[in-house]
């Protein structure tokens, strides 16, 4: 059971857990794609993010509907696919009373995301790194070792959440443990579907546990260092997503 304190969570009840979430204020953020050496700027509205990944007792639960916990309970849950993130979000929001943000196109089976909805989604890539920046300014919001499980620290294995210090809005893990998928399209024309993860793992390299790092694969893509965070819309607080 996660129980984080702060006056910025807003708890939301649901048997057999108590989940919370972080209230993200409006602000701007600069992305950047390395590869093709372009910036843009962003507008990201106020959204509600959890403050840790999606972990194995919750993913389980819901996926499984097992009433025993899994030998790692609070460990990230790992080996999802964004097609997997995308399913689970649909069932926690119909679980919990909320409308589902995702449905499958009939016309060519691609998934489409209502923002204007309440349920649980991925952040956008914008929402992602602008919540994990929390207002600072370098690649990273503290001292690595203090913040972050990674290739020099983690002994080759995931480890359970908020074991590092937060960033200034209480998030945990947004650099290393596990990557994080995000919703938007890498970059249709050259790699189609590809999907975006932010953030690091424990298996990562230092340079690669930064809030401007970013990663793709194809949405059926899963391994032992990714997994995925949830994120809500507020009413009249339509992200922009990029892809």
């Amino acid at each position: 059971m996660i129980k984080l304190g702060g006056e910025s969570l807003s708890t939301i009840r649901y048997s057999p857990f108590e989940y919370p979430m972080v209230n993200i204020p409006t602000g701007e953020v600069e992305l950047r794609d390395d590869r093709v050496k372009s910036t843009w700027k962003v507008t990201v509205n106020s959204f509600l993010l959890a403050p840790v990944p999606v972990t194995a007792e919750l993913y389980g639960w819901f996926v499984s509907k097992s009433v025993q916990s899994p030998s790692h309970p609070q460990m990230p849950v790992t080996d999802v696919s964004w097609n997997d993130a995308i399913l689970f979000c649909n069932q926690l929001s119909k679980h919990s009373g909320l409308e589902e943000c995702y449905t499958v196109s009939s016309i060519d089976e691609s998934i489409i995301c209502n923002w204007e909805v309440d349920g649980y989604r991925l952040p956008t890539e914008a929402e992602w790194q602008y919540a994990c920046k929390a207002g600072t300014a370098g690649y990273r919001y503290g001292e690595l070792d203090d913040i972050a499980w990674y290739d020099v620290n983690a002994s080759g294995m995931v480890h359970e959440v908020a074991g590092k210090l937060p960033n200034p809005w209480g998030l945990y893990d947004m650099l290393g443990n596990v990557w994080e998928w995000c919703w938007d399209i890498y970059d249709k024309k050259v790699y189609d579907s590809y999907r975006i993860f932010r953030g690091g793992s424990w298996a990562e390299e230092a340079r690669g546990c930064g809030a401007t790092c970013r990663r793709r694969s194809h949405p059926t893509f899963q391994i032992d260092d990714l997994g995925f965070r949830l994120a809500r819309s507020l009413p009249g607080n339509h992200p922009i997503e990029r892809g």
